[in-house]
């Protein structure tokens, strides 16, 4: 086995941009698997909402919605990568053109409700950062 393969055990922080929300629900749980598996390998882990992705934060949303036929519930998805430690950041200024209010329609797994610039400080911090 090639050891560079794996972490180096230095603290590394991932940052998940989810632009990506229920129009193309085949992006939709991967992220979430992606973050828990990076959680469980002691990575610290923060997916941002923003755009359409803030819906997938929506009551009612992700309940509702799979990635692919016969597939897991994206809710569980989210419940998987919370339960790994993964951190949950949703775009404040995102919310009002999809008609949601911050503080009662959204999941309770969301961890914090965050201007644009939480992004650019999580993302000038990170070591790694993805989109979906």
């Amino acid at each position: 086995m090639n050891p560079e393969h794996y972490l180096d055990n230095e603290e590394q922080t991932v940052v998940i941009v989810m632009t990506s929300g229920p129009s193309e629900p085949h992006r939709c749980a991967t992220p979430f698997y992606l973050g828990a598996v990076m959680a469980s390998m002691d990575v610290d882990v923060h997916i941002f909402f923003t755009m359409e992705g803030v819906r997938l934060m929506q009551n009612g949303v992700a309940e509702d919605m799979v990635a692919m036929a016969g597939g897991k519930l994206i809710i569980d998805f989210i419940r998987d990568a919370k339960r790994a430690g993964v951190r949950l950041h949703v775009c404040h200024p995102a919310l009002p053109g999809y008609k949601i209010e911050a503080s009662t329609d959204l999941i309770p797994e969301v961890d914090e409700v965050n201007r644009a610039s939480e992004l650019a400080d999580l993302v000038l911090r990170s070591d790694k950062t993805l989109t979906f």
